[in-house]
């Protein structure tokens, strides 16, 4: 009985350490040795094109914010629609067979957002964030450039969409209804705002969408200063603790969609099954007749 309780654990053991999509996070060092492959393209995403001008990663290229969101019907950071982003991302070189590595505006939110964005397009598998950013680049005393690159060759980016990771206002009133044990709902948010003490959305309602358990976004990260996230094990722990589980649905969400992607992200990256529910609380909150409860998080 002994033995075969120690064999189940190591196999259990396994199957969580084969779940992690390891490929979706790479390291300064990683992308140093790889920065002159034709195949790697890299994306400096930010609100402010300024910052590109101030130094880059040499050779990455420019994604602003306004290319990959949108307000739709009063709604900030909206999705475009799939033609509009494909066009878009297909302009700075990305296709079917590139390797996109994605930084940008500290602490990751930005990057984690287009890296959300590529995976509903389907390209979520041949992306992946620089693990502390920009930040953990210069740190580390790597070259930084000025320098706009050459006008990349369009690349041909073959739309897969996965209309299962963006969760819509109807199903999320449908799982208030009706809760669902198999789904976890995250409300990445600071916790004041979790909590109701600070209204949020608008117009500015106080709390949180029921059932929702707290997740906030930066407890996953060393630090804000260097916002490389923390190990493995830790953020699992993070996860489980919250109540995620094996077969249990992910749903994030936050003010307005960014800092939900960082945790869709990490869920994703963690083995989860996930999904984001876009027009998080900017949404919500607009219609009265959508409950929002106060109090602190259940876990």
């Amino acid at each position: 009985m002994a033995a075969a309780c120690l064999a189940f654990l190591v196999l259990a053991g396994l199957a969580s350490a084969q779940s992690v999509r390891s490929h979706l996070l790479v390291s300064t060092e990683w992308l140093a040795a790889n920065l002159d492959r034709p195949d790697v393209v890299v994306l400096h995403v930010t609100r402010d094109p300024a910052t590109y001008a101030r130094g880059h990663i040499p050779g990455a290229r420019l994604l602003t914010w306004d290319q990959f969101t949108t307000v739709r019907d009063g709604v900030p950071n909206e999705l475009p629609s799939p033609g509009e982003l494909a066009d878009r991302f297909s302009r700075l070189g990305v296709g079917d067979n590139t390797r996109v590595i994605l930084y940008g505006d500290p602490p990751g939110l930005v990057a984690a957002r287009a890296w959300f964005t590529l995976d509903y397009l389907g390209h979520g598998e041949h992306a992946a964030l620089l693990d502390g950013g920009l930040e953990k680049w210069r740190a580390e005393g790597r070259p930084v450039s000025q320098q706009e690159p050459p006008s990349p060759t369009p690349g041909k980016l073959t739309l897969h969409l996965r209309p299962e990771v963006v969760e819509t206002l109807a199903r999320i009133r449908r799982l208030v209804e009706v809760p669902d044990p198999g789904v976890l709902l995250m409300d990445t948010r600071p916790p004041e705002e979790y909590r109701g003490e600070k209204p949020a959305g608008n117009p500015a309602r106080a709390g949180h969408i029921p059932g929702a358990v707290n997740f906030y976004w930066p407890d996953a990260l060393v630090s804000r200063e260097i916002p490389a996230f923390k190990p493995e094990t830790e953020l699992r722990r993070l996860f489980e603790s919250a109540g995620a589980q094996r077969g249990r649905r992910i749903i994030t969400y936050c003010g307005s969609g960014v800092q939900a992607s960082l945790v869709y992200f990490l869920a994703r990256y963690l083995g989860y099954e996930a999904a984001l529910y876009d027009g998080s609380i900017s949404e919500w909150s607009r219609d009265p007749q959508n409950p929002l409860v106060t109090g602190p998080s259940p876990r």
